[in-house]
């Protein structure tokens, strides 16, 4: 599916995540600020809070494996892991979940329904203009899903466009546009509305790969389990000279500044100290989505 709207699916056009799980749950109700409103401006209003009460409270869209909702109701999913450790290691011990649909989640921290986006957000220059992001906890790289052993050597979109392969990609997708810029002839990129319709082509062999980011097709593949496909090492898409790399991070009003710097602190510790991989690994991550030192929120900022 594709979406225009920046604020809504940017990162969506770049990651392609699994269906919604499930029935979603309630929202919550709006969650109103009892501080003062001149502290807040000064960034003491949302962090003082949440130590005080003991529960800070996340907005969430409801995709694997970025923040859902499992079977047995419990919001689960790489960003509120994630957001348990760090806010407990601030003193604040209690998570609750507002599930937003992706699009109205930069509204709905602004309007303070919630504290934090924690959703696998993708640090855009258009939403650094409306909200303050930590530093990326992922990274997105690209891969491939192909049948198992690799047979026709799939790593990367040159390999595709000189075997003449067809890929697989979503409607609207990042990958789409890599394919063409690095080879891959139009009549051999097939397009598919989502990711359920890319596997059934490439299990009916109609395709020979389809390409995302590795994250989501760990996800895709695990909801697959014994079928003879694999997902390829991620790898980093070049295009006139640029990295073609998103990242995901947490998101607060820009007026939390003291709530994101405690945060960032906390978040840094975790990968200095190689805590984070263990937290977000359940949910798909590897080594290869790990931030470099340079992967900050001011670089992705920049765009």
């Amino acid at each position: 599916m594709t979406n225009h709207d920046p604020s809504a699916t940017g990162r969506r056009a770049f990651l392609r995540t699994a269906a919604l799980l499930g029935a979603a749950v309630p929202l919550a109700a709006a969650g109103c600020s009892t501080t003062d409103p001149a502290q807040e401006r000064q960034g003491g209003g949302t962090l003082k809070r949440a130590k005080q009460d003991g529960k800070i409270t996340i907005g969430f869209a409801n995709e694997s494996p970025y923040g859902y909702t499992d079977k047995s109701g419990k919001l689960t999913g790489e960003a509120p892991e994630l957001a348990r450790v760090i806010f407990k290691e601030l003193g604040i011990d209690k998570v609750e979940g507002v599930n937003v649909d992706f699009g109205g989640l930069i509204g709905g921290l602004k309007a303070k329904r919630f504290d934090v986006i924690a959703a696998g957000m993708f640090v855009l220059p258009q939403r650094c203009a409306e909200v303050a992001f930590a530093d990326p906890d992922y990274v997105a790289k690209s891969a491939f899903m192909v049948p198992k052993g690799n047979p026709k050597g799939v790593h990367k979109f040159e390999d595709a466009a000189q075997k003449k392969l067809k890929v697989g990609v979503l409607t609207g997708a990042a990958e789409g546009d890599y394919a063409t810029k690095l080879g891959v002839s139009k009549g051999n990129l097939k397009t598919f509305p989502d990711q359920p319709s890319a596997f059934e082509g490439l299990k009916a062999g109609r395709i020979d790969c389809i390409a995302l980011t590795r994250i989501s097709l760990v996800d895709l593949l695990s909801k697959h389990k014994g079928e003879p496909f694999e997902v390829t090492d991620a790898y980093v898409p070049v295009i006139g000279g640029k990295e073609q790399l998103g990242a995901g991070a947490f998101a607060f009003r820009k007026a939390d500044t003291d709530l994101l710097q405690a945060f960032n602190g906390k978040l840094g510790e975790l990968r200095k100290s190689n805590r984070l991989l263990p937290i977000i690994q359940p949910f798909g991550f590897s080594q290869a989505e790990l931030p470099g030192p340079n992967d900050t929120a001011a670089r992705f900022c920049q765009g």
